[in-house]
């Protein structure tokens, strides 16, 4: 028997008014599911044991060694933002061959061509550094920088890195609104952007803090592809599925001017109630992340498929 992880929430990701948030599970399945097949899926069996296993405090899951990756230093961030720290030395329990990434709903705002707007097909959206729009579009979304690096891994092949796999990576501004959807937004494109791993398995962007908003944890939104030509095709996907950001990191941005917003709503969710994160308390999912406010954060995420 397979397990499919609850999409999240139709309203969760709702804050203004779209016609496709509010058609729930069966839209987000069928959405996903008519455009692509989405891969292997976790056994319950399988899935059980390997959180028993990972769990804080219990030490390191049983099997083979964990084949750690150190992620490479962010470049300088071009526009005038001051480049986050180098990244961290990525050892979380998912690096544990055996344990696939969960995998979750793209959600309300993907722009991938499955519900409306597609970023994918369009000129430019292959880059590193996702924080001003790109083609006919010239904004830019404000924040605290933030550089976070996928490092993808083929869980089949003992955890080889899938060197030219490519990643689609979105995400909400500060004030918790999606480009080419929210009111005010449709003629955006920033926070989205596609780039291929490199002979590590990893693919790396340069972005803003994104904010909090009712009902979510801040994550990070990801689809991956099996090549580049995929990706800006909107093709076959491998793995759908979020980052999840560290508390000790969002409380220390949000307490920081523009980010107001964010507070109110963060205090009002945590991981164990988010409707992606709550199945495990994001686990899987949970970035490594250093930096601060001040200087700007990298998170780093190990991820298998």
């Amino acid at each position: 028997m397979t397990t499919f992880r609850t999409p999240e929430d139709p309203g969760a990701d709702a804050r203004q008014p779209h016609p496709n948030h509010d058609r729930g599970l069966d839209f987000d399945l069928s959405t996903m599911m008519s455009r692509r097949f989405l891969g292997r899926f976790l056994g319950a069996g399988g899935a059980v044991a390997a959180l028993a296993a990972c769990t804080p405090g219990q030490g390191t899951p049983a099997g083979p060694s964990p084949s750690s990756v150190s992620l490479s230093p962010a470049a300088p961030a071009p526009g005038g933002i001051s480049s986050a720290p180098a990244s961290p030395t990525v050892t979380r329990a998912i690096t544990e061959c055996g344990v696939d990434i969960p995998k979750e709903t793209a959600g309300p705002f993907p722009a991938d061509g499955s519900n409306g707007p597609d970023a994918l097909t369009a000129s430019g959206v292959v880059r590193r550094d996702i924080t001003s729009s790109f083609g006919a579009f010239s904004g830019k979304a404000e924040g605290v920088p933030l550089t976070f690096t996928l490092t993808l891994l083929d869980n089949a092949n003992g955890c080889r890195p899938l060197a030219g796999a490519a990643v689609y990576a979105w995400h909400c501004d500060r004030d918790g609104k999606y480009s080419m959807y929210d009111s005010g937004l449709a003629n955006e494109n920033y926070l989205r952007g596609v780039q291929e791993a490199d002979t590590n398995g990893q693919a790396t962007f340069i972005s803003i803090f994104p904010g909090a908003y009712p009902r979510r944890w801040p994550h990070i939104h990801f689809e991956v592809f099996e090549s580049m030509s995929n990706a800006t095709t909107a093709g076959q996907v491998l793995a759908v599925s979020q980052i999840a950001l560290t508390q000790a990191a969002c409380e220390d941005v949000y307490a920081t001017s523009g980010y107001e917003d964010s507070v109110a709503a963060m205090r009002r969710t945590t991981l164990q109630s988010d409707s992606v994160f709550r199945n495990d308390g994001g686990i899987y999912q949970l970035a490594t992340m250093t930096g601060s406010a001040a200087q700007g954060y990298t998170a780093g995420l190990n991820v298998t498929i």
